[in-house]
């Protein structure tokens, strides 16, 4: 009789994130989990349209432990995308383009290992296709809110039952166990039903309902009626597993602080320094990066700004974009760095007391484990709609932009002195001191997310 290896009996997970590290961070933090406290093994497929990975990604990937293999699928041509295709198409066909290489991969990983998932986020969908001729099950990991995950699944019906662009719906629309938004707090993607990037959404919508179940980086504490919603029997939908807060652990990243960033939070007052930071590609225009910078010297209030060129001037890490004198004026209480900062290391620090944020979802949820207060500032993607939650649940506040679209420098100032000294600001970072508490009872061993984790673990080992 052949003896079984442990390889081959280690139950074995291919995981595929949509190419960009905002998708992969997540997914990184999924596979350490199922890795260190289930007993898995994993494989990260990772698709690309580039011959070389970044050397952000290739960093990330280095320092995985053993049992997480990474693999970068054949580079993808995209030579024929119309110039100006938006990032859900381009993101949608280097996945479906890459699944020939993944065909050949699971044949390759199938022969040696008893692989029990293939795992997809939100862009992978047709990626099913691919695990059902292998005889293995697809799921999602979603990696933004319940309250995305619920329009998304809406969205075939919402489809139906509205012909005009969802920005001129008179009424909210209601999203199940959540708000009611206004069509215009869709995410951009949404709002061009004739754009190629809708039809990429609403064919992964579609397909959502194929999937053996969904996990879905949120809390119960956090999304509770929505949550509610997404696993009720009559939604329809496919068996959904709360599983967060997944987010960045551990790694070197102060390693990386060639700013000087944290060594300057070092010296700063408890709670007392604004953090400013867009993400990874978030970018203003010059006039609302002037009123912003001039928002932040009227409040009077310390600051550290991750500083990029404006959208619509050429990159350089001067701060020639930012008003004359600015950096000088502010010296005593601001520290402007460009074009990256350690964000984990700076949001768990002990001086800073509010973080100025676009609402990408990974930024928000490590804001909330480290109990910091927000202002929320969204600039695309689904980050209205989350802007909106996070006003909701009381735990940020929102500066309003003139009839222009742009925000105010007494505004910004406003809305900075009110979270950093004024009432509102108070009732906020208790509103957050709750939130922390709940991120860190549901990932304790019998806490929500964590029993949520082993059921779908199980459902594999099985």
């Amino acid at each position: 009789m052949e003896v079984l290896t442990s390889e081959i009996l280690q139950p074995h997970i291919i995981m595929l994130p949509s190419p960009g590290m905002g998708h992969l961070i997540p997914f990184i933090e999924l596979a350490k989990r199922l890795v260190l406290n289930h007993g898995f093994s994993v494989t990260l497929t990772i698709p690309t349209a580039t011959a070389s990975p970044s050397k952000a990604q290739q960093s990330v990937l280095d320092s995985l432990p053993s049992s997480i293999n990474s693999m970068f699928l054949s580079p993808v041509d995209l030579s024929n995308l119309p110039a100006g295709a938006k990032p859900e198409t381009v993101i949608s066909l280097t996945v479906k383009r890459s699944l020939p290489s993944l065909s050949n991969l699971f044949k390759h990983i199938t022969s040696t290992h008893r692989v029990v998932a293939l795992v997809v986020d939100l862009f992978g969908p047709d990626a099913f296709d691919v695990a059902m001729e292998f005889n293995v099950k697809p799921y999602i990991f979603f990696p933004s809110t319940a309250m995305l995950l619920a329009l998304l699944f809406q969205m075939p019906k919402l489809d139906q039952d509205y012909t005009c662009e969802y920005r001129d719906v008179q009424e909210p629309i209601q999203i199940p166990g959540s708000i009611a938004i206004k069509g215009i707090d869709f995410p951009g993607p949404l709002q061009d039903r004739k754009n190629e990037a809708y039809t990429w959404v609403l064919h992964h919508a579609r397909r959502y309902k194929l999937a053996a179940g969904v996990l879905v980086n949120s809390f119960d504490d956090f999304e509770t009626g929505t949550i509610k919603a997404l696993k009720g029997s009559e939604s329809g939908n496919p068996p959904v597993y709360p599983i967060g807060p997944l987010i960045r652990t551990g790694g070197n990243d102060n390693v990386y602080d060639e700013s000087g960033s944290l060594k300057w939070l070092d010296d700063q007052p408890f709670g007392s320094v604004l953090f400013v930071s867009f993400g990874s590609v978030g970018t203003l225009s010059s006039e609302q990066l002037n009123e912003l910078a001039l928002g932040l010297e009227m409040s009077e209030q310390r600051f550290l700004l991750v500083a990029r060129s404006p959208i619509d001037r050429a990159a350089n890490a001067s701060f020639d974009f930012l008003p004359e004198g600015f950096i000088e004026r502010t010296k005593n209480r601001g520290l402007v760095i460009h074009p990256w900062a350690p964000q984990v290391q700076v949001l768990s620090h002990t001086s800073t007391g509010g973080f100025l944020t676009h609402c990408g979802w990974n930024s928000t949820l490590e804001s909330v484990v480290h109990g910091v207060p927000l202002i929320a500032w969204p600039l695309f993607a689904e980050q209205k709609m989350n802007a909106l939650m996070l006003e909701d649940l009381k735990v940020a506040l929102r500066p309003k932009a003139n009839e222009g679209g742009i925000i105010e420098r007494g505004e910004i100032s406003r809305v900075i002195k009110g979270l950093m000294d004024g009432e509102e600001g108070k009732i906020i970072k208790s509103r957050m001191a709750e939130l922390k508490s709940a991120a860190t009872r549901v990932s304790e061993k019998n806490g929500s997310s964590a029993k949520s984790l082993d059921e779908f673990a199980n459902t594999w080992k099985n």
